[in-house]
């Protein structure tokens, strides 16, 4: 779910020698880090995989993205697992790889929803992969997790195995030629095996309509602002991956669009903090649009000593969608 859902225009390039989390392999130093988290939380949620809300972020291995991630992985966890549920898999697989695996909100779902599985999680953040080394400490499955630092646009990929499904969250829109990255993951999994694409259809919203009494509607305006800024800069958001998957040469066995409409009363008690982060990265991208009074309204949501604070109100909902390709190498 990834992951925004931050803007690293020039990524952060890992070190050939991160600190070494259980199972981690590090390829050759990358000229360019992959970029989950371009358009802000990546899918991942992020990279949401990675990168949930889609914002911008900015710089790849920052902490407050690694956070946003983390809450985005806790408020949609139950539209996660509906996910994994669903995939149109033959058999229970053996071996997963999450390319651009942020934090881990998807490689922990699918060690849950698989629990004979091990997976081999991508990103080239060593902060995420840290995050992700913890979570799965904490969760008694760090045995089952190989963490590789890399980069995906890099001309060549370390060894990931041979997987019966690969999860690529809120990640491919971020890659420089998606189609190369589509054919090299044919070539990865195993003739048989499922490719799932996870993407965002849109930014996360949590305000009622109405909301903020100044300022009706201010999240459509900010979201609007940002989906003209991403236009250009992330040429890829919100293709349709479909024709591009069967180009590579997967068959598309599945495409469906799991909708997200998380009430105040099943959003979490995170949803506070999920939105006030969120709501940041909205402001960074989409200031530089936004009226005086709509950039004053904003400004008293992300006050959190104000009496106005996003913190404060009762009304937050979560209301987002995303679009899951299942494709076979047939």
């Amino acid at each position: 779910m990834d992951h925004a859902h931050p803007r690293p225009t020039h990524p952060t390039h890992p070190s050939a020698q991160p600190d070494r989390p259980a199972h981690s392999d590090h390829a050759t130093r990358p000229d360019h880090a992959t970029r989950p988290d371009h358009d802000a939380h990546h899918d991942h949620p992020q990279g949401a995989g990675h990168d949930a809300t889609g914002h911008d972020t900015t710089g790849h291995d920052s902490a407050d993205h690694a956070e946003i991630l983390d809450l985005d992985a806790e408020v949609l966890d139950a539209p996660l697992a509906t996910i994994t549920a669903g995939l149109p898999l033959t058999s229970a697989p053996r071996h997963i790889v999450d390319l651009g695996c942020g934090t881990g909100a998807g490689t922990l779902a699918l060690l849950r929803r698989f629990p004979g599985a091990e997976v081999t999680a991508v990103d080239s953040s060593a902060v995420h992969l840290r995050r992700l080394r913890e979570k799965a400490e904490a969760q008694g499955a760090v045995d089952r997790v190989r963490l590789v630092r890399a980069d995906l646009d890099a001309r060549t990929w370390p060894a990931l195995g041979a997987p019966e499904l690969v999860w690529a969250s809120a990640s491919l829109h971020h890659m420089t030629d998606p189609a190369d990255t589509l054919r090299r993951v044919h070539d990865l999994v195993v003739p048989g095996g499922l490719f799932a694409v996870v993407e965002l259809d849109g930014f996360p919203q949590f305000l009622p309509g109405d909301a903020p009494a100044e300022a009706p509607g201010l999240e459509d305006r900010c979201h609007t602002a940002l989906d003209r800024r991403h236009a250009g800069r992330v040429p890829h958001r919100g293709a349709d991956w479909g024709p591009l998957l069967e180009a590579a040469g997967f068959t598309v066995e599945d495409r469906r669009t799991v909708a997200v409409a998380l009430g105040p009363e099943d959003a979490g008690p995170a949803v506070g903090r999920y939105a006030l982060a969120s709501l940041r990265r909205v402001r960074e991208g989409a200031a530089h649009a936004l009226s005086v009074t709509d950039l004053t309204a904003l400004d008293r949501l992300l006050d959190t000593d104000g009496p106005h604070s996003v913190l404060r109100r009762g009304d937050l909902a979560v209301r987002t969608e995303r679009t899951v390709w299942a494709a076979r190498r047939t």
